[in-house]
């Protein structure tokens, strides 16, 4: 099976990032024949703060994934929040995300699975590997072609997170494609004064120790200057190095 990857801005922050960043990927598809899925969010409903960035919204946003799609010609991949978004986002992108803290809210599995669209269900930071198999039988039961689980830390006391590799083998037998988050997985929810902190440097380890463990896919948030990103900065991958880590990878 072709490995899965899945590469973006953690939020749509301006035309000209998402310009940036769709054209090395494609740039990087055609020198590594690989198919990586464009990602951003158009809302990021669960901040730390009140006035953190969110995001240009969901009409504003899906037009802009839209034009990405057609000028660039990659397959796109957002998260939703609430069940209602489903239907829209479904006529843009290819792949419906699951957020993590959400992975069980019905409603919202079902509304992701009635869309047709291959829906991508990250792992709560709360629940096991194992676990999963519920959210999984929801989407199912709903309707839901092609399902993936994405596997991105749990929680290890206060404001930390630790990776717990056993999780891809046990979600490997609840379905055949399981993605490894290496930046999200590399968070330190919270744990910056009013803002998610993390640690970029662990990240290509990440990727492969979830290799070493069998992962078919891997997602990775970039940026090209990830320090001034306006979500997720601590946490996202240069742009730069996406291509290296890839080619490692594979």
């Amino acid at each position: 099976m072709k490995a899965t990857f899945i590469a973006g801005p953690c939020v749509i922050e301006s035309a000209e990032l998402l310009d940036i960043v769709a054209a090395k990927l494609v740039e990087i598809n055609q020198r590594q024949g690989t198919d990586i899925i464009f990602k951003a969010s158009f809302d990021k409903a669960n901040r730390t703060s009140i006035s953190s960035f969110r995001g240009p919204g969901l009409e504003k946003g899906l037009q802009m994934l839209q034009d990405i799609k057609e000028k660039y010609g990659l397959r796109l991949l957002t998260d939703i929040h609430e069940a209602w978004q489903a239907e829209p986002v479904g006529k843009v992108v290819d792949v419906l995300q699951i957020p993590a803290f959400l992975c069980r809210q019905t409603d919202l599995l079902v509304a992701a699975a009635k869309t047709g669209k291959i829906v991508n269900i990250k792992k709560a930071q709360f629940l096991s590997g194992k676990d999963m198999r519920y959210p999984v039988e929801k989407a199912r039961d709903a309707g839901a072609k092609e399902i993936w689980l994405t596997e991105r830390g749990n929680m290890m006391g206060y404001n930390n997170l630790v990776v717990d590799f056993r999780n891809i083998p046990d979600m490997l037998e609840v379905v055949p494609t399981v993605i490894m988050d290496c930046t999200h997985s590399v968070q330190r929810p919270g744990g910056a004064d009013g803002k998610t902190g993390g640690d970029r440097r662990y990240v290509p380890q990440m990727a492969l120790a979830a290799k070493a463990f069998g992962a078919t896919g891997w997602f990775f948030e970039v940026h090209p200057d990830p320090d001034k990103g306006l979500s997720d900065a601590a946490n996202m991958l240069e742009l730069d190095k996406l291509e290296n880590l890839i080619k490692e990878l594979k």
